[in-house]
């Protein structure tokens, strides 16, 4: 039995009629055009295929099936060729884009529009390609979904509200395909929250009981297209116990900000300065071009680059409390919330131990003769151990950072490119701009899920 607030919800996120209209016309064109000319065979797929899309998603797949036989650089080039084509015939606006090869996204009458080329194979098993996965995915939805659909809608709107949702690189979660299997495993939204409620790490679901390889990711949801495949791979830990926690509150108390939470507060340049002198903690940013790749690419890289600079950060005497990275259209950052910013000029620099005398004697010799400023004292010993007092090279934080040193660790590869040509640090309420005020807000705002729909809820009764 569907809850009022549930019926509510549905009320709010089902596709209208005229919406439904209109994506069904312009599937219909591009299906036209594209069987029009013929080079391959067109399949609408997705959640538009499968009728699980909520109102307002934009997005419409249409995936062009190529014989199996054709050389990849050739599916690539026709597929493109093909895809270009019947963005042309549509008249609309489109551009390249790439994943594992190269798409079209196209802007058609407000959709947006992804023109893929992939494989037409037997079974998921002979995939060529990871697209190649899709067509089947749609079909085994489609053939059991029918009776879900609201199921599958409250599930999207629940774990997008809850900021669960999205298999991407920087969100870690779930995806549609994921939220549809998990519906029709537990066999309805409810059923699923109670289940998920008491999920541990290791949680195993195999629709197709057909599992072919173990799985080490903390929530594993056999493909039932192809067994030696986790959909839930993309799901992290704490995406994993975010979702349990949300359903463990909306099943305690359920409420209308679980699907239609209040938006963030987004810190002013003066707020943001007020908060920094609250905590007593300081803000260092990193900020540069956004490397011209697709964020399945950059944000990985931008995660390494961030972990790589923290280590940095630490071998030099700053100490880090907490950090986050943002990949924004044009502009990335990585955000360092730091201990101190500034740090003393000497630091003990400890050598090795004296029963290990060659190593010992090296190290004492090196540094017996230095000048005075070069070494503030030492060698002495300290359990057994030569120790120095030795000058910092870098004692505010600022200078380190935009020293070539952050060049010489181990960035991802687009990310140091893009800094080679340049990039800006800001400290304080210098980090603030327009653009980076909200990632910074919920930086400095960290909440999980629940408590911040808990919290947004009692401030704003």
């Amino acid at each position: 039995m569907r809850s009022p607030l549930e019926v509510s919800v549905l009320s709010r996120i089902r596709p209208t009629q005229e919406e439904k209209e209109h994506i069904s016309r312009v599937a219909a064109r591009l299906f036209a055009v594209a069987s029009g000319i013929g080079r391959a065979e067109p399949l609408i797929v997705g959640s538009v295929a499968r009728e699980t899309y909520i109102r307002g998603d934009r997005d419409l797949d249409l995936f062009l099936l190529f014989e199996p036989d054709l050389p990849r650089e050739e599916l690539e080039r026709e597929g493109l060729a093909l895809a270009r084509t019947i963005a042309e015939n549509m008249r609309a606006p489109y551009h390249e884009k790439y994943a594992e090869h190269p798409y079209i996204n196209a802007n058609v009458e407000g959709l947006d529009v992804d023109l893929v080329p992939c494989y037409r194979v037997e079974s998921a098993a002979a995939i060529r390609s990871a697209v190649d996965r899709t067509p089947f995915h749609t079909r085994y939805i489609e053939e059991r979904i029918e009776p879900l659909v609201d199921d599958v809608l409250l599930l999207k709107q629940f774990t997008k509200a809850g900021r669960v949702y999205g298999s991407d690189q920087m969100t870690e979660g779930f995806s549609g395909y994921l939220c549809e299997l998990l519906i029709l495993h537990y066999g309805g939204f409810t059923e699923l929250l109670a289940a998920a409620a008491e999920w541990k790490p290791g949680t195993l679901i195999d629709p197709g009981e057909h599992r072919t390889k173990d799985f080490g990711e903390p929530l594993v949801v056999v493909d039932p297209v192809d067994p030696g495949r986790n959909v839930s791979a993309s799901v992290s830990l704490d995406r994993m116990y975010e979702f349990v926690e949300l359903a463990r509150g909306y099943l305690e108390n359920p409420s209308g900000l679980f699907f239609f939470p209040h938006p963030d507060e987004v810190l002013s340049h003066a707020e943001l300065e007020a908060v920094i002198q609250a905590k007593g903690t300081n803000i260092v940013a990193v900020t540069f071009s956004t490397p011209p790749f697709i964020p399945e690419v950059i944000v990985p890289q931008l995660r390494r680059s961030l972990d790589s600079v923290c280590a940095l950060l630490e071998r030099n005497g700053f100490f880090v409390n907490s950090t986050a990275c943002e990949m924004l259209e044009d502009r990335s950052m990585l955000l360092f919330e730091l201990i101190n910013t500034e740090t003393p000029r000497a630091r003990r620099h400890i050598g090795p131990p004296l029963w290990n005398r060659s190593n010992a004697d090296r190290f004492a010799a090196k540094y017996r003769g230095c000048d005075a400023h070069d070494l503030f004292a030492g060698p002495f010993i300290e359990n057994g151990r030569y120790i120095v007092e030795i000058p910092r090279k870098y004692t505010r934080v600022e200078e380190l950072l935009r020293s070539a040193d952050v060049l010489d660790v181990g960035l991802g590869k687009h990310v140091r490119l893009s800094m080679s040509e340049h990039w800006e640090v800001h400290t304080g309420v210098d980090c603030w701009s327009p653009a980076f005020a909200p990632f910074i807000s919920r930086f400095l705002a960290r909440r999980s899920p629940l408590m911040r729909i808990l919290r947004n809820g009692e401030t704003r009764e």
